[in-house]
């Protein structure tokens, strides 16, 4: 296989950058996989200079994808550390699953079906639920090309209509809407992605300061862990010390017209945007009353302010308090193919 190379397509999806392969291309086994990726990626490796990892957790993904008994297809997200021999399941990825759909259109997984295709995609973990994700496929081939902006992208590309489904799980796992961790007050949600939410002023921070100014601040970061190790088994999750869930998200008032202002860990850099599901859970937080996060009166969408501009999450939610469910969410992302081709990973393993 490495002789050979490995066929791998490189994507722009959203805020992220991630490998796209077919699930028949790698190891069927879940370790020999997990080491080839990481020397495909370059980890370990703060630079990942030995492979194709962007040296930060939002450039070193990975999507696989594979046809699926449920849906069209079956997306796995994987989670490559940059600097450790790490890859996780353990989250999903909303950003990366922009360019799901038109991966799997591009492979001939799916057919196009006239201007915009559909595909019905299968998000693998770290529960599986479904989400269609709506591609334009003008002239019987997937486009790039458009005006849509999306913040924390630098350029305009087509759109990507992802709407998700809701679940019978209520969005608050822990069963409250305020819980205390590390003597903080936080509220716990679940609408897709787990996450945390703190007041910026419980934590001493403005909620306004660059991605690098929260990385450097060492008693925040304290403060950001002790709360998640704590939060972690609350919500289901187990011992969350070497996983990238949950993520923390500080939030306050909004400063540019919009709904509410975030900073999030993800867990323990500080994203320049908002992961797509992380921001679905945030609008959760932000629309039930009785949560740290600043709850207004119904809006939509929602617009989550964010390091690089907002993202503009639509819910619909049902029930009261602690048992309120997500009934369905959408949003509007982008993707653009970068590279297609093959790619050999260093020799010998990455781990053991």
């Amino acid at each position: 296989m490495s002789a050979d190379g490995i066929r791998c397509m490189q994507m722009r999806g959203g805020s992220s950058k991630g490998a796209y392969f077919l699930a028949a291309d790698l190891p069927a086994d879940p370790a020999e996989r997990d080491d080839l990726l990481l020397r495909v990626m370059g980890s370990p490796d703060a630079r990942q200079v030995d492979g194709i990892g962007g040296g930060h957790p939002l450039t070193s993904k990975v999507a696989v994808v594979s046809p699926s008994a449920d849906a069209d297809v079956d997306y796995l997200f994987l989670q490559v550390v940059p600097d450790r021999a790490v890859v996780t399941d353990a989250q999903t990825c909303g950003n990366l699953l922009a360019g799901v759909g038109p991966f799997a259109i591009e492979r001939g997984l799916v057919p196009v079906s006239g201007g915009t295709t559909d595909v019905r995609i299968r998000i693998v973990n770290p529960v599986p639920s479904l989400v269609v994700a709506t591609v334009s496929t003008p002239g019987g081939r997937v486009a790039y090309d458009g005006d849509t902006a999306v913040a924390g992208t630098p350029f305009p590309a087509a759109p990507v209509h992802l709407e998700f489904p809701g679940g019978d799980a209520p969005v608050f796992p822990t069963g409250g809407l305020v819980d205390r961790f590390a003597g903080v007050d936080v509220t716990c949600v679940h609408a897709g992605m787990p996450v945390v939410l703190v007041r910026a002023a419980d934590l001493g921070v403005e909620g306004t300061e660059p991605p690098d100014v929260l990385e450097a601040d060492d008693r925040l970061r304290a403060a950001v862990e002790a709360i998640r190790l704590e939060a972690g088994p609350a919500m289901g999750l187990g011992d969350v010390r070497d996983t990238t869930v949950p993520k923390i998200t500080i939030v306050s008032e909004s400063r540019r017209g919009g709904t509410v202002t975030t900073r999030t860990f993800i867990p323990h850099r500080v994203h320049t945007a908002i992961g797509v599901l992380g921001a679905v859970s945030v609008a959760a937080g932000v629309l039930t009353p009785g949560t740290v996060a600043n709850p207004v009166t119904a809006v939509d969408p929602v617009r989550v302010e964010h390091p690089t501009g907002y993202f503009d999450v639509s819910v619909d939610l049902d029930g009261d308090g602690a048992d309120t469910r997500l009934l369905r969410s959408a949003v509007v992302r982008t993707a653009r193919k970068l590279s297609d081709g093959l790619v050999w990973p260093r020799p010998g393993k990455a781990t053991g």
